[in-house]
């Protein structure tokens, strides 16, 4: 195989449809020096010549029917392989669960996106083998940063339903003695980002593994709705491809972002299904953001209400059908940031 058999979308596709062609580790050097390294389907690194101070991870495809992040992931790889885009700082591309992609589902047995930080050792599934990989594979990039380097992991999502704020991050839990970092809020504010939403407790998404597991910043960002592939209104996510693209080839992309026209918020309440009888007390199609009044009740099952706790709590993420024991929903309401690291 040679490199150019990997360009115009066909890593991915021969990842998805022919895994056993990286059933081993295939290496190459780019015109310019740059190297390609391919560890397993849909898991590639390209390593500059005279590489910056950053290391930054893409994911996508964690969930398999999150269709543009995929996409736009899959035409940087593309712009790096041709030679139309020349890489600062060394790059992990991880296009996650390939066989949900093929299928055009969430996931296939479980969801991947509440398997890391060691929750995949609860099953033996291939999800749970992949989630596994991926942890793998993150700790190996991140063990090459040097003293002083930064880390980034930006794992970039759709999410199921509509939502008054289009654009929005996760910012995992810090449980040591970091700040939430000012140059993070910029730079995903350059990405068409207004909505933060900063998490109060570990997790077992990937994005924690790597910010609690790695000490990098990690962040889970939801870029739109799901749509199918093919579908997207790629316009829509103008913002967030051009300031991904600038952060991996220009030595210190740094914008600055106005805290005080963001919307800040924390999370509040996290309710899982505990039950079969698990309901929610809104419509299917209510936006993710959606306030209530105090005292309204959000969901139930056989017990236990769960109501909102603050004038204007909002709802993010609601799934009733998520598996007995997983997250159902999470409250958020707002909140500021009086201290953040550079």
């Amino acid at each position: 195989m040679e490199l150019s058999d990997l360009a115009n979308g066909q890593f991915l596709h021969l990842s998805r449809f022919q895994p056993d062609t990286f059933a081993q580790t295939r290496q190459w050097a780019l015109p310019s020096g740059d190297k390609v390294v391919v560890t397993a389907p849909g898991i590639i690194v390209i390593e500059p010549a005279d590489a910056g101070n950053k290391h930054i991870v893409l994911s996508c495809g964690v969930h398999g029917n999150e269709t543009a992040p995929i996409e736009i992931c899959s035409d940087i790889l593309d712009a790096v392989l041709t030679g139309a885009l020349q890489l600062k700082h060394s790059v992990l591309l991880i296009f996650g669960n390939l066989p949900a992609m093929n299928i055009g589902r969430r996931f296939v047995e479980e969801n991947m996106n509440r398997l890391f930080s060691g929750a995949w050792q609860q099953g033996n599934n291939a999800e749970c083998q992949r989630a596994k990989l991926l942890e793998e594979t993150v700790i190996d990039f991140f063990s090459k940063a040097g003293e002083g380097d930064e880390k980034l992991h930006y794992d970039l999502h759709t999410a199921i339903r509509d939502s008054k704020n289009e654009k929005f991050v996760v910012m995992p839990y810090l449980d040591d003695e970091r700040e939430h970092s000012a140059k993070q809020f910029g730079f995903l504010a350059a990405c068409g980002v207004n909505t933060f939403l900063l998490s109060s407790a570990p997790t077992t998404t990937f994005s924690y593994f790597s910010t609690a597991t790695c000490k990098a910043r990690g962040f889970t960002v939801e870029l739109g709705k799901v749509r199918p592939f093919g579908e997207n209104d790629m316009a829509r996510f103008a913002a967030a491809r051009a300031s991904l693209i600038a952060l991996l080839s220009e030595t210190d992309y740094a914008p600055e972002a106005n805290l005080d026209s963001l919307l800040i918020y924390r999370v509040n309440q996290v309710i899982n299904r505990n039950h079969a009888d698990f309901k929610l007390h809104f419509d299917d199609d209510t936006p993710n953001f959606t306030d209530f009044k105090q005292g309204e009740v959000l969901a139930s099952e056989p017990g236990c209400d769960y109501v909102a706790e603050h004038e204007g709590e909002a709802i993010v993420f609601p799934n009733a059908k998520v598996a007995i024991g997983q997250r159902a929903l999470l409250t958020v309401v707002p909140t500021t940031v009086e201290k953040l690291d550079v």
